[in-house]
């Protein structure tokens, strides 16, 4: 039996949100002692934590300043972050106490749109044509160029946060200062922020891989579900242990050019593309696990187990990836209708439930104001459910019956409409 002193240290920065990481650190800390650097102190994350610290911010410097202290200590074998603010950090520390991980400025690149953009078109990989703009004129100008409709989207945000679809010159110019004056903690104060890009046609899919040694390993492949148009809301996402596309040659071939053209060594990444009539183009790598429970997704659905992993390639160790199960496993999230609801109650109604249901997960509590995008994003949620089944058909009928079962109710609706 390994004691506890003898699980090799991990430093995570930031936990995130219980209901969407708490599977992450459980799984870690049967492996590994965990430290969490965060700059409020730890309350649901306590038992899974060996130790903490509790930082002024979680800027790089206050960071790397508990980083060392707690390797001044006692050997260190990895850090990470899941979280997209907190993920040039965690390679800046790597990079000072020489743990393994991509280097700190293939991060950034990966933080920075314009630049996976850029490093991408030097290697001539697939992906949507591009400007870089910084005020509505330029957007109107490049627009005109790509052709419409075009996506706009800020430069370094996460969670689909300011990305719009325009149709003409007048709803850019309607979504223009939105999108620009998004706020992005922890990025550099980029005088051009707004990024105009070529619609692709097609479904989009996310791909969570291991990077281990400069080898891309996909590991679970999900198919989104996504809303509230001319926004890109998640809704809810599908991961099939068999999707044919994880030994996709086209796919494969792609994601292993696109990391050795940004330079992604070690790690985990979470890459989103569109399957085109031309082939599979990338839309963006985020150097992370991916959110909205998808890593819990896929270990649902085939038995890998994420947290694991994504810690022991933190950790300069080789992950273990075969699966040890076969399923498909969904998640759908629910909003309110109108913007500005206060939330008198929520729940579900146990009734008509299926058997492959998996979670029913309340977001808000009464008395919370809430609304669907575009004024309410992820923080627009008021609840989730997750199924799991033996084929696509019966996860989707089991979310469809845990949407049905949904009880919200709510007090005072704003009257304005949803835009």
């Amino acid at each position: 039996m390994t004691h506890p002193q003898e699980k090799p240290l991990l430093l995570v920065i930031t936990s995130g949100l219980r209901h969407y990481r708490e599977y992450l650190l459980r799984s870690m800390s049967h492996r590994y002692r965990v430290h969490l650097i965060d700059s409020v102190a730890p309350t649901w994350e306590l038992p899974y934590l060996y130790g903490s610290t509790v930082v002024s911010d979680t800027g790089a410097r206050s960071v790397l300043e508990a980083a060392r202290e707690v390797a001044a200590r006692e050997a260190v074998s990895g850090v990470m972050s899941w979280h997209e603010e907190h993920i040039v950090q965690a390679a800046l520390v790597a990079e000072e106490l020489g743990l393994p991980g991509t280097a700190a400025d293939t991060v950034r690149r990966c933080r920075d749109k314009f630049a996976t953009r850029t490093a991408l078109a030097a290697a001539g990989l697939p992906q949507p044509r591009f400007e870089l703009t910084g005020s509505r004129e330029e957007a109107l100008a490049a627009a005109e160029r790509l052709g419409y409709p075009v996506v706009i989207k800020p430069r370094a945000a996460g969670g689909s946060q300011g990305v719009v679809l325009v149709h003409d010159p007048a709803g850019l110019s309607r979504q223009f200062e939105t999108t620009r004056d998004v706020p992005v903690p922890h990025a550099p104060d980029f005088d051009r922020v707004v990024l105009v890009e070529e619609y692709l046609e097609g479904p989009e899919i996310s791909v969570d891989a291991v990077v281990h040694g400069g080898c891309v390993t996909p590991l679970f492949v999900g198919r989104k579900e996504v809303g509230y148009p001319p926004y890109f809301e998640e809704t809810g996402h599908r991961v099939d242990s068999a999707d044919p596309l994880l030994s996709d040659p086209d796919l494969l071939r792609a994601l292993t050019g696109i990391h050795e053209a940004l330079g992604c060594s070690d790690g985990w990444t979470h890459s989103e593309l569109k399957l085109t009539p031309q082939g599979p183009k990338l839309i963006e790598v985020n150097g992370r696990l991916g959110g909205d429970l998808i890593p819990y997704l896929g270990m649902r659905a085939s038995g890998i187990d994420p947290g694991l992993a994504a810690a022991d390639v933190a950790c300069g160790a080789a992950p273990h990836t075969a699966p040890s199960a076969a399923g498909v496993a969904g998640v759908r999230f629910f909003y309110p209708e109108h913007n500005d609801s206060v939330i008198a109650s929520v729940g579900f109604d146990d009734d008509g439930l299926s058997t492959e249901t998996d979670l029913l997960v309340t977001l808000v509590e009464p008395g919370d104001v809430v609304s669907p995008p575009r004024q309410g994003l992820i923080d627009g949620r008021v609840a989730l459910a997750t199924a799991v089944a033996a084929t696509a058909r019966e996860c989707a009928d089991a979310l469809d019956r845990a949407q049905g079962a949904l009880r919200l109710s709510v007090t005072e609706p704003s009257l304005a409409p949803v835009r």
